[in-house]
């Protein structure tokens, strides 16, 4: 137990200690006035005004059109898969429903996947749509998460900046450099970089074998640095050419954590006000740590109904114990937590196991991080929607103390609380709305891998994963019929855009307001306290607006194995 907690403690230091210099790099990228040489090309390309200044309708705008663009782009290239080049395999087209999820996922950062990677699309593909949709999706939601900054920086302005500066200097100063050098760690460490699409071996017994390989690396590094998640194989980072030693998992695991938490230490230079970073930084780091503990917990602790049947489930010098079902042996119950807490805490969706084999409360931690959406969260939106619950925080506090609320010296007043809210309603009615649906839908129950408790949580983790924009899945569950695919692709879009264009809103509406002057009613919110009561409203918030669909689901299902009693 002292290693595994100096492990995760080493792991946690590191992410600190690198959102230092990331944080005050993102600073200057969204605060710089000097442009790139590469940068510049690229406005006069796109016929790009740079000293143009946006409001948060132009701003938006400009982030909902360009995206709704590369999206047709890539439903494009995916409907015309089988006469485009490298496509050494062959693969076929995707069928149109198919398409359009995988399309809707890509653009919005969710990278849900209902096909098998290297059995439905071909190098080119990866490349042209997939690559290059993760690039697009996480560099559009970090320029976002830099405007909404800056809005909460300013006062008498509407000006949140401009999209197509904050894109494009995103990508050639963050995404890319970074990437690059990541995917040569990667490609040292044995992960494939080819447009070769196979390669035959011939095994110990004599027999040939095909593998399947391609460009890996380039897709792991912006899969992880993006939060996109997605696999360039079926079996994700537990595939060891995606994953293949110690070090590409500690990799991901920091890649993952890296800019949602340097976003805080942006937003304390931005905002001349440090404190205030690391405050909000310890609200990510405690929500975080109690989800790693609650199902590191509850998988070492295994599943009773097996240890009735004879099973043996402690650590000894030979087995790791607990409930390894779906686990790497080279990965452990340890790391696996680790990651399964990361990937869902950034939302990126990304894994090393198979969720659907984690045990009642281990696979209740993915599902409600992804719920709140807030627990260091994806490129820039998790941290925004950090920021509207510290909101919705002092709303609370001023109306119990009868004051006006405060926050970063502006008033919060009944436009900022409505869309604040817009945006909470439109994540809990996505999730909800389209489980509910789906669980009236005839042929749902053809899809479902389990029945009872578990199949509901199966359609429940499916569109929480869509709407959270995060990806992974109870695999058990087929999504890939029409129906699926198009509901889970448009809880992806209302996710993603319906979620965040009320916070730019805003953010626009906190930059047009005048500071007011500290008084002595004046709740701060950058002390210990607050961070304590942000992540109070963080859970009880959404504690009451999720537990219902988790209690049919997790909890059901926790009673019964605790009970004794097999799934039904």
């Amino acid at each position: 137990m002292g290693l595994l907690i100096l492990e995760y403690a080493l792991v946690l230091v590191l992410v600190a200690a690198l959102a230092v210099p990331a944080g005050r790099w993102l600073a200057c990228v969204f605060t710089g006035e000097r442009h790139w040489g590469v940068e510049r090309l690229s406005y006069r390309a796109l016929g790009i005004d740079p000293s143009e200044r946006m409001g948060w309708v132009r701003y938006g705008l400009a982030l909902l059109l360009s995206n709704a663009a590369m999206m047709a782009l890539g439903y494009l290239f995916l409907r015309l898969q089988g006469v485009l080049p490298w496509n050494g395999l062959g693969n076929p087209a995707q069928a149109p429903d198919l398409a359009f999820n995988t399309a809707a996922s890509f653009i919005t950062n969710t990278n849900w996947q209902a096909y098998a990677g290297e059995a439905s699309l071909s190098n080119g593909t990866q490349m042209m749509v997939i690559t290059f949709l993760m690039f697009a999706g996480a560099a559009a939601g970090l320029a976002a998460g830099g405007a909404f900054i800056r809005g909460l920086s300013r006062a008498g302005s509407e000006d949140l900046g401009n999209y197509w500066v904050d894109l494009i200097r995103v990508l050639w100063r963050v995404m890319l450099p970074v990437c690059l050098v990541l995917a040569l760690v990667h490609v040292w460490q044995g992960v494939p970089q080819t447009l070769a699409s196979q390669a035959t071996a011939t095994t110990l017994e004599g027999a040939r074998q095909q593998i399947i390989i391609g460009p890996v690396a380039s897709l792991e590094t912006i899969k992880h640095i993006g939060t996109n998640g997605g696999g360039f194989y079926n079996t994700n980072a537990a595939h060891p050419f995606e994953n293949p030693t110690p070090l590409t998992n500690l990799l991901h695991i920091l890649s993952m954590l890296l800019i949602p938490a340097a976003l805080t230490v942006t937003l304390g230079i931005m905002l001349k006000s440090k404190r205030q970073g690391w405050v909000l930084f310890s609200a990510f780091l405690v929500m975080f740590i109690g989800f790693l503990a609650m199902v590191y917990s509850a998988e070492q602790a295994g599943n009773p109904l097996l240890t009735q049947a004879g099973a043996d489930q402690s650590i000894t010098a030979t087995q790791p114990g607990g409930n390894m079902e779906g686990k790497e042996m080279r990965f452990g119950i340890a790391d696996t937590a680790l990651f399964v807490s990361t990937t869902t805490a950034a939302t990126t969706g990304s894994v090393n196991a198979m969720h659907d084999s984690l045990t009642p409360l281990g696979g209740f931690v993915p599902l409600a991080q992804m719920m709140l959406n807030c627990v260091f969260g994806g490129k820039g939106v998790g941290f925004v929607n950090l920021i509207q619950y510290a909101i919705l925080t002092v709303f609370l506090v001023g109306m119990m103390i009868g004051r006006t609320p405060e926050f970063l010296g502006k008033k919060i007043e009944a436009r900022e609380i409505k869309l604040v809210m817009l945006s909470m309603l439109a994540h809990a009615a996505a999730i909800l709305g389209f489980t509910a649906l789906a669980c009236l839908w005839p042929d749902t129950g053809a899809s479902l891998g389990n029945h009872g408790p578990h199949g509901f949580s199966e359609v429940l983790y499916a569109y929480a994963s869509g709407t959270a924009n995060n990806g992974s899945a109870f695999a058990g569950f087929n999504a890939n019929t029409p129906y699926f695919n198009t509901t889970i692709g448009l809880a992806m879009l209302i996710g993603r855009y319906l979620t965040l264009l009320p916070l730019l809103a805003l953010a626009g509406s906190l930059a047009a307001k005048k500071r007011v002057a500290a008084g002595p009613g004046t709740f701060p919110t950058a002390t210990p306290l607050f961070m304590g009561l942000l992540v109070f409203v963080v859970l009880v918030v959404g504690g009451l607006t999720f537990l219902p669909a988790l209690a049919l689901g997790p909890v059901v299902e926790q009673l019964q194995m605790t009970a004794g009693h097999l799934y039904p």
